[in-house]
């Protein structure tokens, strides 16, 4: 039975997901019928499908412009609500979240300075290598906190929201010293931006979303143990300290990445693990994938709102999932 309703919650996943693709690269501050958008990504993958009945400028805004930045918003949707997942499955607190534990407020430091003050030193890949180190070292700094003040996992958050104000300011810090001129951008960045999504930039948090899922989907009985408590965990062997490292470290990555190439975006790791699990139960076998599907699905629906509302200007992505998710935070809470 459980099995049947994984399928059908997979499928109307993957339904929502191609509908929300659909209108993500359609509308806009110039509307493109969905035929034309199917008929354009045909052409391109398979050359010479279709007669073009389409201008140039309609099929770059359509392949230059708007798919690069639809697939972006569902990678790091996928990527923030499979950490959110994981975190609040090994911390064993509805609560745990990238952006609340300060994981995602590392990552934007690391950006940041990667972006203000060494600028491109290893090339593309800088940004997120820097915003990846700031990540895990605040992850390590939360665990440190934790275990420094004698807080339990059951605190583990308060240390992380302590971490976060740190973090951001620091980076605010790093903003005043660096160069006026890109500022403005840096700020727009931090509010979270899809904005500047690139074919060539997307191999990078693809990669890593494809590798960090198919590592946590696979160790996914493992997460079901943590979620029982270190002894229950232990007892059914498995090596809590180091397995708890490799998570941290695991998310930390898929944080820093998807952080360096979308800024910091709140709330989808925190409320997307709580309505799968309503709907899908808590077996992180079923939780992680259908967690990472959902949050695709609600980022490309946020980017939509943010492009739409206030056409033809952008509003930051980060305003819509906060207004949006601090509202369906209250509702939940209420249900609880």
């Amino acid at each position: 039975m459980m099995q049947g309703r994984l399928f059908i919650w997979a499928g109307l996943a993957l339904f929502l997901l191609a509908l929300c693709l659909t209108a993500g690269v359609s509308l806009g501050s110039a509307s493109i019928p969905a035929e034309s958008v199917w008929s354009i990504l045909v052409n391109k993958l398979m050359p010479g499908t279709f007669e073009p009945t389409w201008s140039a400028g309609r099929e770059s805004i359509v392949w230059d412009v708007r798919f690069p930045r639809v697939i972006l918003a569902g990678l790091v949707g996928a990527g923030l609500a499979t950490v959110g997942a994981v975190l609040q499955a090994v911390t064993r607190n509805p609560l745990a979240d990238p952006h609340l534990l300060g994981v995602s407020s590392g990552g934007a430091l690391g950006a940041i300075i990667a972006l203000l003050h060494t600028g491109l030193i290893f090339g593309l890949v800088t940004v997120p290598l820097f915003a990846f180190a700031g990540s895990l070292l605040a992850t390590l700094a939360v665990v440190a906190v934790t275990r420094f003040t004698g807080a339990g996992a059951d605190r583990l958050v308060l240390s992380g929201v302590a971490i976060a104000f740190v973090a951001t300011s620091l980076g605010n810090l790093a903003i005043f010293l660096g160069d006026p001129r890109a500022a403005h951008t840096v700020v727009f960045w931090m509010l979270g931006g899809l904005g500047l999504a690139q074919w060539p930039h997307l191999l990078y948090p693809a990669m890593v979303l494809v590798g960090c899922l198919t590592f946590l989907v696979v160790r996914a009985r493992e997460i079901n143990a943590m979620a029982m408590g270190d002894e229950t965990a232990a007892t059914l062997g498995v090596p809590v300290a180091r397995f708890r490292a490799e998570l941290f470290v695991v998310t930390a990555l898929l944080t820093g990445v998807m952080v360096a190439f979308s800024g910091a975006i709140g709330f989808v790791g925190l409320l997307v693990p709580h309505f799968v699990r309503l709907t899908a139960g808590s077996d992180n076998i079923r939780v992680i994938p259908l967690s990472a599907l959902a949050g695709a699905v609600i980022l490309i629906f946020a980017d939509i709102v943010s492009r739409t509302i206030m056409a033809p200007e952008d509003l930051p992505i980060g305003v819509i999932t906060g207004l949006a998710g601090g509202l369906a935070f209250i509702l939940l809470l209420r249900r609880r």
